[in-house]
């Protein structure tokens, strides 16, 4: 037998090196990690915060003369348990509330028993009520969340602010809001053609659907070619609307004590009466209005007078406001609950409703002006300013001012823009 240190050293050396790389590969082979397949598990999906993965959900509305009890049989649910739901859950919602249109929806198990697993019914489009009709009978109320995103409107008065409003596509309710902040300052009976106006404000949002009107922001009124700006901000923890200048757009007195009417007749000390056929004074604005139309304070006060002039002013009431001013309402077709000589009434606080009563030819409301005890044309009254802003509050107040009028006169170069080129177009049309 050969001895080991007999064998040649280029014999050894190649041996050392095969032993070396099949042990490089071994530890390649050995270390190499193993591929992992992952497999994407869905999102489960919910409504009204219910995971419906497993659950056929059938949606209808609520159908004329339709009660829980209808609704609920149809898919097999007894009445007992619908009685137990009822009862024992009128705290959380008087099932004799469900309302017809509104939506309903049904949640059944997804297999071959199709089981009722829930019924949730929507209150409001915000609000909704939830009833497990599982082994656990329960029921509980619901909020969906609500989107707040600031938008813009604007438009050009030809006839009013309402017909402007829903003219270019506006909730109705956004009318409301912008007359009531300029309530105290424009005299929307008095508006003119042409009178233009831009406003920023909050419109809210449920499932991406809008469901209504927040809060105005900020606001420029055109009017008799005069700009009228409004401003929401917040001083001591209470929000009004103000000027640039910080003044408050409140007023002691409302301009108008009814809204969205015309003026059929103005103050004057010669008018020709349609009913006595003979020219006298008229002391006083007639607003004509349909019958029915609530009227109300504008300013607060006590009520002096009340009563009934058969001849002349019919349902009539005075509110003494202060030492200074007195004002009156007539031809009301009735007062509200709870008017009487001696009570007290707030700023816009509802008094009666128009009428046609006494000496009249049609449904109106005669409303007199008195300052001193003598009778002032209503439209004229200039009325002092409520609280302005408070000098500590100046510097937040200008920066927001300063912001504000920026996004408006942007909306107003965008606006004036696209009005410049709708005409550009135009007039390259052949006629």
């Amino acid at each position: 037998m050969r001895n080991v240190f007999e064998i040649p050293f280029f014999k050894i050396l190649k041996l050392s090196v095969f032993l070396t790389v099949v042990l490089f590969s071994a530890c390649n082979f050995n270390t190499k990690k193993p591929e992992i397949i992952t497999e994407e598990i869905p999102e489960p999906n919910y409504l009204f915060e219910i995971q419906i993965d497993s659950l056929e959900v059938i949606q209808h509305r609520i159908g004329k003369n339709q009660f829980l009890t209808d609704i609920l049989m149809q898919y097999n649910v007894d009445y007992s348990t619908i009685e137990y739901l009822a009862k024992n859950y009128r705290s959380t919602f008087d099932v004799k509330r469900i309302k017809a249109g509104n939506n309903y929806f049904m949640m059944l198990g997804n297999d071959s028993l199709r089981q009722p697993h829930y019924f949730v019914y929507e209150i409001s489009p915000a609000d909704y009520v939830v009833y497990s009709l599982r082994d656990s009978l329960y029921a509980y109320r619901g909020t969906k969340p609500v989107e707040t995103k600031i938008e813009s409107a604007h438009g050009v008065i030809t006839s009013s602010l309402w017909n402007a409003m829903v003219g270019n596509g506006y909730e109705t309710d956004l009318a409301i809001k912008l007359s009531d902040v300029y309530a105290w300052t424009v005299d929307f009976f008095g508006i003119q053609k042409n009178d233009r106006f831009e406003v920023m404000y909050e419109r809210k949002y449920i499932d991406g659907k809008p469901v209504g009107v927040g809060r105005i922001i900020s606001a420029r009124f055109n009017h008799y070619g005069k700009d009228q700006f409004a401003f929401y901000f917040e001083q001591d923890g209470e929000g009004d609307y103000f000027d640039e200048k910080g003044q408050s757009l409140q007023r002691a007195f409302l301009k108008a004590p009814l809204k969205f009417s015309r003026i059929s007749s103005h103050f004057t000390n010669s008018r020709y009466h349609p009913i006595l056929k003979y020219s006298r004074p008229h002391h006083g604005v007639d607003y004509a209005a349909p019958a029915g139309t609530p009227v109300y304070a504008i300013g607060q006060g006590v009520i002096t007078r009340k009563g009934y002039q058969g001849g002349g002013a019919g349902n009539f009431l005075y509110i003494k406001h202060n030492s200074t001013y007195t004002t009156a309402y007539m031809h009301l077709q009735k007062f509200a609950p709870g008017i009487r000589e001696g009570s007290k009434v707030s700023q816009g606080e509802l008094i009666g409703y128009v009428g046609s009563t006494g000496l009249s030819t049609g449904a109106h409301l005669d409303f007199r002006f008195f300052k001193g005890g003598q009778p002032v044309n209503p439209l004229t009254v200039e009325s002092p300013p409520a609280k302005p802003v408070e000098e500590k509050y100046m510097t937040a107040f200008n920066t927001i001012v300063e912001v504000r009028q920026k996004e408006l006169r942007k909306l107003l170069e965008e606006i004036d823009f696209a009005s410049a080129q709708k005409s550009n177009d135009l007039s390259k049309v052949d006629i």
